[in-house]
């Protein structure tokens, strides 16, 4: 199978998963204790794909390009050692590579934080509206909402690059890794999103409305991402592996997403938390929940890479 067409039924599938996720709420009472142990779960898979899948990944995308034609220079020098002009213009090259690597060195840290950053300053200027000026109460629940939509749409608009970004490593351990990491992530985030849509009592038709821009969201930009990669990572951006970078970048949104979103929200410490023991921090079953959430990626990557 192709990468397109992998990362199609990938995306229809997170559509559909997403969504159906979303509507349960609306069906059927779900247990809190239930719900809060997957979403711990989803967090510590976010957290581990991020540390032990995605930076890897990524830092291997950037130099793959630089390995591959520091090789080729050192075959051309075999070759042609006695012809004088090729001989310098390999040493040329190589010189070329040492700056290229310093140069990487840079985008790898440039890149993660760029995400890590990007997320945080989405997350406040959505915070800040929930909170701004001595609005009355009604228009700040009205906000709430939109701002919470809004906010859960950039995350997984995120995820979305994430999945493309996976997608176009054209290795399938690693799509899938992410795709599984989303999902369990976007799926209670979807059921939190009309649990608390429905708590602040907007009409039935409207939550649908919030959830299919939510469900769409990753799809529309993992694809997006995708194509946009395959295009110019083999033209326009040869100089940087586009891909890397995207990685790199999403890596440090799924940080974000995983450590400030997450798990604060899991744990009880952060301000939103609706659950009745809330205070209480993380159970030690959800502990687990967490530590084996880490551990997975972790595990499937090393038995991809022996």
């Amino acid at each position: 199978m192709d990468d397109f067409s992998s990362i199609s039924l990938l995306s229809l599938a997170m559509l559909v998963g997403c969504y159906v996720a979303g509507t349960i709420p609306l069906a059927v009472n779900f247990s809190e204790e239930k719900l809060k142990l997957v979403t711990v779960l989803g967090a510590g898979l976010l957290c581990g794909t991020a540390l032990a899948v995605i930076i890897p990944e990524g830092v291997h995308a950037l130099y793959e390009e630089v390995l591959e034609a520091g090789h080729h220079a050192h075959g051309q020098a075999e070759v042609s050692a006695p012809d004088q002009k090729a001989a310098e213009s390999v040493v040329g090259s190589s010189h070329e590579h040492a700056h290229g690597h310093e140069e990487l060195h840079a985008f790898i840290g440039v890149s993660l934080v760029m995400g890590f950053v990007f997320m945080l300053l989405v997350d406040q200027i959505g915070s800040s509206h929930i909170h701004s000026g001595d609005d009355p109460e009604a228009a700040r629940a009205a906000s709430s909402k939109i701002t919470t939509t809004l906010g859960l749409v950039v995350h997984a608009a995120a995820d979305g690059v994430a999945l493309g970004a996976a997608a176009s490593t054209s290795q399938t351990s690693v799509q899938l890794i992410v795709f599984v990491a989303i999902m369990l992530h976007k799926a209670p985030a979807a059921f939190g999103l009309v649990s608390f849509l429905m708590h602040a009592g907007l009409e039935r038709n409207r939550i649908r409305k919030h959830l299919l821009v939510f469900a769409l969201a990753a799809p529309v930009m993992s694809m997006i991402t995708f194509l946009g990669l395959s295009q110019s990572s083999k033209e326009a951006l040869s100089d940087v592996n586009a891909t890397g970078v995207a990685m790199l970048f999403s890596a440090g949104t799924f940080l974000y997403v995983a450590t400030v979103h997450v798990l604060p929200e899991v744990g009880g410490m952060g301000g939103h938390s609706h659950s009745a023991g809330g205070g209480k921090g993380l159970s030690k079953l959800e502990v687990l929940a967490l530590v084996i959430g880490c551990l997975i990626p972790l595990v499937l990557s090393v038995g991809h890479h022996h």
